[in-house]
């Protein structure tokens, strides 16, 4: 894109306008990854024969396009993103007719340059329905503000300040009576006030799931709920209902999610989480959930909880009761050689006891 001066003419008539204000977009979106390319769109109308667009309150003419092959719009390209690429940009267009208004403006924005927030959800990323959820962005850089995105484009980014606690800077992003179009992917990135379109690379992501659209599966562990340390346990995860998806839930963690591909819809329908070689970490409380996979954030009621306890295996502690105590042994066997030493001894004084008195 070319640039040149604005006169003090040409920008009285930015502000003098009187045909409609153009549409301004960016695709493939507003926030760019550094590097990726980028096309600003510009609309006015059929009688247009040029568009202009400017950067950060039109002081900046970044490049202009003759309307010879479609008259109602112009595409601005960048190649290449970069901080200097990112900021607010607004554009115009002009006919025989006169200047158009300045249209809305656009915020573009860079990430990428700084390390990835931490990322996580409180009290859990499954939220009951109508319940309450706190997103947690945080940083160990002194970052000024974070910003928080869902995945899909649905209404624009939030942001908040950022706080000083515990040792990092951390905002908090609370969801408050939660529904099923809060279920989805979200992310977070940081900046600083003096670049505020320059952003960090993006946190992992918190997949937010919203429980109660659907009747509760049944949970189950076999052979049982008590198993041996190193034995291997099946949890299934049943449903009456049409599903192709279920998610088992331990306090704290969530297995990924286990498909069914069914080729017809007859229930029931069920799932095998196995989990080999069970230890101690493997007890807990477990629930499981059912799903579409058409809408993979929108779960089942839980299942009733299902407590799994795991035991030290009963012969190894049989075995260590009875071990051979070899010390113990070692002791009788020393008493005994003694006792024979003594018995000896008592036997060599009276054989000489005998041989005195005879030679007497």
């Amino acid at each position: 894109m070319g640039g040149s001066a604005v006169t003090p003419i040409f920008t009285a008539l930015l502000y003098l306008g009187t045909l409609p204000k153009p549409f301004i977009w960016a695709d493939p979106g507003t926030i760019i990854t550094m590097g990726r390319p980028v096309t600003i769109w510009c609309q006015g109308s059929l009688q247009a024969e040029s568009y202009h667009l400017y950067k950060e309150q039109v002081s900046q003419l970044l490049g202009m396009w003759v309307a010879w092959n479609f008259r109602d719009k112009a595409r601005f390209s960048i190649k290449s993103m970069s901080p200097n690429s990112a900021g607010q940009f607004q554009c115009i267009y002009n006919s025989s007719s006169g200047w158009s208004e300045r249209s809305d403006y656009l915020q573009l924005v860079v990430t990428g340059m700084y390390s990835k927030p931490s990322f996580s959800a409180h009290p859990s990323p499954i939220v009951a329905s109508g319940g309450n959820v706190s997103l947690l962005c945080n940083s160990k850089d002194t970052m000024d503000t974070f910003h928080l995105l869902k995945e899909g484009g649905a209404g624009p980014p939030q942001h908040r300040e950022s706080r000083f606690s515990a040792g990092r800077h951390q905002a908090v992003f609370p969801v408050d009576s939660v529904n099923i179009s809060h279920g989805g992917i979200y992310r977070c990135y940081g900046s600083f006030r003096f670049s505020s379109h320059v952003w960090s690379h993006p946190s992992d992501h918190v997949d937010l799931k919203v429980t109660g659209t659907f009747e509760k599966p049944s949970l189950s562990a076999h052979p049982g709920p008590s198993v041996t340390l190193g034995e291997n346990v099946t949890l299934q995860c049943r449903s009456e209902s049409w599903c192709d998806t279920f998610h088992l839930f331990k306090e704290g963690f969530i297995a990924p999610p286990q498909h069914l591909h069914w080729q017809n819809n007859t229930g029931p329908f069920q799932v095998n989480f196995t989990m080999s070689l069970v230890n101690s970490v493997h007890a807990g409380t477990y629930r499981c959930y059912s799903s579409h996979s058409t809408s993979p954030y929108l779960l089942s009621q839980p299942s009733d909880p299902l407590e799994l306890i795991v035991s030290e295996a009963a012969n190894t502690t049989s075995l260590s009761k009875h071990k051979p105590d070899f010390k113990s042994a070692s002791n009788s066997q020393d008493y005994t050689v003694e006792n024979l030493i003594r018995m000896g001894m008592t036997g060599l004084v009276l054989v000489v006891l005998v041989v005195l008195l005879y030679q007497s």
